[in-house]
């Protein structure tokens, strides 16, 4: 096909819809693209429970093949378990996935060696301007000699890699609800919490790529209603959302209330660093206040990042950092090869609450301090007009700083806000937080305003 790679090729990763923008054929160029990029004699790959999945997974590992490079195909996967497979073998790795995206949709996500992404300016690029050469040349030349594909299962050994780092032998007995929304939540969760003192009540484990429940999405309130339902019928300790490639997960506590990533990003910190004292710590510009003063306050350095897990990554790898969060739920360990994985992150939410005799609730509330909007988008028809007429109405306010880091940020003693714009679409976003409920909502009211004039 001719293919619009503009479209498919995003900031991190492949995606589009299957077979409208990119089908078997594409993958295929993309998998002998990826190779000579990275430069690799072997890679390992592995899909999520789309249908389009095994085919273009397969496809992409016969263009590796073509052009010498052996291949290791692991299968149904989550994404981290992908990353797992990357850091333990050694070897450059590719997800077939779309995230939370609708059924029709699937993508990409390469890696090299040891997990270490792959984005526009680390190989992302070249290997779109490969496929594109190809698209119209002509697929390049066989190797002499073609790599080997095998198979080789990795669940047993991921689960029991992400139970080395967290102890969980000595709980108390926990009753949790997982929602895996049809994703692979369902595929790794059973293996994971085998054998642990945990009373888990499923929903929606059946891997089925059509997500006939909800979107795999639980960023979207709507999509964890069914979880908090559950939850307070169940009279459960807690609940977890994982996303439809199960590398991000959310919390509910035992009241069906969500626990802001915020606060889960400040409850793992302070375990870490209990781990690892001193250590540093990443965290992107709009999580809570509160994630840094934990840090702070139980001996760690804060670091403050633009938003996206390739800013993440690299900052971890510059400063050695031992932990990392951002607001959307996405939480890296460097004991993961600086991967996120949300799966280690429920671990520790587990391993606290089972440490002490507490509801959830009350254990979060200490990392929970500031009341917040979440993310607010308007559509608007001039991004940088009105960023810039935002910042013209708070720049020359008494006490007030301003920063462009990521956006726009704006803080004062008793509140903080920042407004970016999104790559992809005409929106604005807008965060907020503030020592109470009245204050946050009045800023909230009056960002909106300037930026809906």
């Amino acid at each position: 096909m001719t293919a619009d790679l503009s479209q498919i090729v995003k900031a991190y990763d492949v995606r589009g819809v299957v077979p409208d923008q990119w089908d078997e054929a594409l993958a295929e160029l993309f998998g002998a693209a990826f190779v000579r990029v990275v430069d690799a004699d072997a890679i390992v790959v592995g899909h999520d429970m789309r249908p389009s999945s095994p085919g273009l997974s397969a496809a992409f590992a016969r263009g590796a093949a073509r052009l010498g490079a052996d291949v290791t195909l692991i299968g149904l996967c989550s994404t981290d378990q992908l990353y797992y497979a990357s850091g333990a073998l050694g070897l450059p790795g590719a997800m077939f996935t779309a995230s939370h995206n609708p059924a029709q949709y699937n993508g990409i996500k390469m890696c090299r060696a040891g997990a270490a992404p792959v984005g526009q300016d680390t190989g992302l690029s070249q290997i779109r301007e490969l496929v594109e050469r190809w698209t119209e040349e002509g697929a390049p030349e066989a190797a002499a000699t073609p790599g080997r594909v095998t198979e080789r299962e990795t669940l047993k050994d991921y689960a029991a890699h992400l139970l080395s780092l967290v102890d969980l032998t000595a709980i108390r007995p926990l009753k949790v609800v997982v929602d895996a929304g049809n994703g692979m939540g369902g595929h790794t969760v059973p293996t994971v919490f085998e054998g642990l003192p945990l009373d888990v009540v499923p929903m929606f484990f059946e891997l089925d790529g059509t997500f006939p429940n909800h979107e795999a999405n639980p960023l979207d309130p709507k999509n964890i209603v069914d979880l908090q339902a559950r939850v307070r019928a169940e009279g459960a300790d807690l609940g977890l959302a994982f996303d439809g490639d199960a590398d991000r997960c959310f919390v509910v506590d035992e009241n069906g209330d969500p626990v802001s990533p915020s606060a889960v990003t400040a409850l793992v910190a302070a375990r870490e660093l209990a781990k690892t004292p001193g250590g540093t710590v990443i965290h992107n510009l709009i999580t809570s206040w509160s994630v840094p003063e934990v840090v702070r306050e139980n001996g760690g350095t804060p670091v403050r990042t633009r938003v996206g897990h390739s800013f993440i990554k690299e900052e971890m790898a510059k400063t050695g950092a031992i932990f990392g969060g951002e607001h959307s739920a996405h939480y890296y360990f460097k004991d993961f090869w600086n991967a996120d994985t949300g799966m280690l992150a429920a671990l520790h939410v587990l391993a606290a609450l089972g440490g002490q005799d507490g509801p959830l609730s009350a254990l979060v509330a200490s990392y929970d301090r500031y009341a917040s909007s979440g993310e607010i988008n308007s559509t608007v028809a001039d991004q940088n007009a009105r960023l810039a007429a935002v910042k013209a109405a708070y720049e020359s306010r008494e006490g007030v700083t301003l920063d462009t880091l990521d956006g726009l940020t704006v803080t004062s003693a008793d509140w903080w806000f920042n407004l970016r714009a999104s790559n992809t679409e005409p929106l604005l976003r807008l965060n907020v937080e503030a020592r109470d409920p009245e204050t946050m909502q009045t800023l909230r009211d009056e960002v909106l305003t300037l930026i809906r004039a």
